[in-house]
Order: C-alpha cells, then sequence, then structure tokens
C-alpha cells in the first residue's frame, strides 16, 4: 500500500498516481480477507523530508491482525523505534539506508534483522538493473544484485524488490531479475511490481525461487480477491498459509 498525503494511492511505472482509498479501512478489509501481510510505504516522505507518519501506524495496528511492515521517511534507530512501538512489526528502509548504508546494521543491532526490510526499486537500463531512490524519482549508480547482497550483509532480512518497468502495467512480475535475486541472497525475498492477473502469482511462484508476491492495485480495485486467489494457487500445488 503506497502512501501519500495519509491516503493509498496507486500509479503506473511509479506515475499518475490516483487515489486508492483510506489505508487503515483498506488494511482491516485485507486483514479480515485473506492477506497474509501487508505493507505501508510512505512514497513521499522521503521526498518531502518528512517522517512516517506514526499516528497511520497506531489505528492500523488497532483494526488488523496480520503482520505489517511500514517505510517512508526512516533515518534512525529513534525513527523505527517509534514505528515499532507503535504497532509495526518490521521497518522497510531504502532511501535512507542508500545514502547511509550503516542503518541498516545499527536497525538489525537494535531489533534483529527479521525485523529489517530493504525496500529496493531498481529499472532496467543499459542491460543493467539500477537502483532508484526517493520514490523511484532519483537514479543512483547501485547495481540491484550487488546493492542486495551489501544490504544482505549489513543485516537485512528481508528484499522487497520492486520492477519499476513492470509497476503498474499488469504485465507480470520481472522474472528474470526475481530469479536472479533469490540466487544472490539467502533471505525471503518479496516480488513487487507487475501483477495484473492470477497466473502471474503462479508464473513468480514456479519460475523463481521468492518467498512472497505482492500486489496493489488488482486488489485495491476488486480486480482479484484474495480468497479467490489462494484457491487457485492451491489447485495449482502452491503451498501458501
Amino acid at each position: 500500500m503506497d502512501i501519500k498525503d495519509g491516503r493509498t494511492v496507486k500509479g503506473i511505472n511509479f506515475e499518475g498516481l490516483i487515489d486508492a482509498g483510506d489505508p487503515v479501512s483498506l488494511a482491516k478489509y485485507y486483514s479480515e480477507n485473506g492477506a497474509d501481510e501487508l505493507v505501508f510505504l510512505d512514497i513521499t516522505a522521503t521526498l518531502e523530508g518528512r517522517k512516517t507518519m506514526v499516528e497511520m501506524v497506531r489505528k492500523v495496528a488497532r483494526e488488523i491482525n496480520i503482520p505489517f511492515t511500514v517505510g517512508g521517511g526512516i533515518s534512525s534507530v529513534e525513527d523505527a523505534f517509534n514505528l515499532l512501538n507503535n504497532g509495526a512489526d518490521k521497518i522497510s528502509v531504502n532511501s535512507s539506508a542508500i545514502k547511509n548504508p550503516s542503518l541498516i546494521k545499527d536497525l538489525s543491532n537494535r531489533f534483529g534483522n527479521q525485523c529489517v526490510v530493504l525496500a529496493i526499486d531498481a529499472k532496467f537500463i543499459d542491460a543493467k538493473w539500477i537502483v532508484f531512490q526517493a520514490g523511484g524519482r532519483i537514479q543512483t549508480d547501485l547495481d540491484l544484485f550487488e546493492w542486495a547482497k551489501e544490504g544482505v550483509n549489513l543485516g537485512a532480512g528481508e528484499i522487497l524488490f520492486t520492477s519499476m518497468d513492470n509497476d503498474g502495467t499488469k504485465s507480470g512480475f520481472a522474472i528474470d531479475p526475481l530469479y536472479k535475486l533469490a540466487k544472490c541472497v539467502n533471505v525471503p525475498i518479496i516480488a513487487s511490481g507487475g501483477c495484473g492477473k492470477v497466473e502471474h502469482f503462479k508464473e513468480v511462484f514456479e519460475q523463481t525461487n521468492v518467498d512472497a508476491a505482492l500486489a496493489a492495485s488488482v486488489f485495491h480495485f476488486g480486480e482479484i480477491e484474495i480468497p479467490a486467489l489462494k484457491n487457485y494457487l492451491k489447485t495449482n500445488n502452491i503451498d501458501i498459509r
């Protein structure tokens, strides 16, 4: 769930954002309808130089009974503590970790690596997967796979990879980099970006070793119902909760 100005939003290739509803209400709905986990990313917190909304996290924690990860604008152990203390289960870092990689180690040492998710947004440019920061607005010189390995070595316990090329297109997950990423690191990987139909979930689980698949618009706008998706995966011999 991408959050901007207190609302859930969704776009295509990280642009053209449209409103998708109230994050607290959506969180409650997903919790009651079979989602395994939720991920909240305050996508403009870093760009606007402000902290992730603690009050929203507190409200969400009151309404749901599944784990949820929160990211956006987290630049210190204190920031993370405030969110975890108000109900978040995991912390996601992206731009702040690029600017200060030792933050990953600090968070892992304080809270344990199971609490630290390294979110990576990347785009395929000149035959390489290049990492972007600030909600996909600023290109870095980091290679997706090298940065993922460094992040895990520093203490990240999970990788959330979003293909900017696939984001919002509903054309399917980025299978090739996900396959390679799973070979590079020994922590759980969440695939993000591009899901448009139930077959895309089947494809990513069968063709890569990712541990989870994240989707947004297909759920926000009722194109895929989570119980139906889970039944579909079960009938295709894919182990799920």
